[in-house]
């Protein structure tokens, strides 16, 4: 999935034009802590609350207000994931999309992301969920995929956390396959460090608990 495929229709564009005023009551209309300001078609910068809410007066129109808005934005042919990883890395709200020209398209709401995430198939799909650590050198996804196949499962994902500092790797796979006896003793037979493991239904109570926690934290 593709950001051009995630933009809100919800979330308008601010104009150099608008005032602070207004960009507060969206913000407060929309339940977000960022919007985009534009000039026609081009992007300006991403503004926040905490930029206006810094200022001594928030009369004053955007074009006027001392503000170093933020950069941050995505090209509309950049993946979801991507996605997530600028909107988690600056804790934003919103992210603008442009197109290739850098022409203004609109926003990925971090709601939308979410929303997006937690209804994809690898986290939806029946099957249980194997944490394992190893030093980088002994990683071989290849190997990990024929014990898991060996136990008649299928891998549905894979994730990779890399702890560069101290040579070690975590790598969290989601198989199609509820009882992980037969897979944990295989790994165990081939010295893998198995960190945690999750039946479905524990996973799913964790993530929604996750994602509510999250979602109300965006409706404050």
């Amino acid at each position: 999935m593709l950001a051009k495929e995630l933009i809100s229709d919800e979330v308008p564009p601010l104009k150099i034009t608008d005032n602070g005023i207004r960009a507060l009551k969206w913000m407060e209309e929309f339940r977000v802590s960022h919007l985009p300001v534009v000039k026609g078609t081009e992007f300006i910068g991403l503004l926040s609350d905490t930029d206006l809410l810094d200022l001594n007066s928030v009369k004053q129109n955007i074009a006027n207000l001392k503000i170093n808005l933020s950069k941050a934005f995505v090209f509309e042919n950049q993946h979801v994931f991507e996605v997530l990883k600028i909107i988690s890395a600056q804790h934003l709200s919103v992210i603008p999309v442009l197109d290739e020209k850098k022409k203004y398209k609109g926003v990925v709401t971090a709601r939308r992301l979410m929303q997006i995430i937690a209804d994809m198939p690898f986290v939806n799909e029946p099957g249980a969920i194997i944490m394992l650590e190893m030093n980088d050198h002994d990683y071989s996804m290849a190997q990990i995929a024929q014990i898991v196949e060996g136990n008649d499962a299928k891998i549905l994902s894979a994730y990779i956390t890399a702890r560069y500092e101290q040579g070690k790797i975590e790598v969290t796979l989601k198989v199609n396959k509820e009882d992980l006896s037969g897979i944990i003793q295989t790994l165990n037979r081939y010295n893998y460090t198995i960190k945690a493991s999750f039946q479905q239904s524990s996973f799913e109570e964790d993530i929604k608990r996750r994602f509510d926690s999250f979602m109300n934290y965006l409706n404050v």
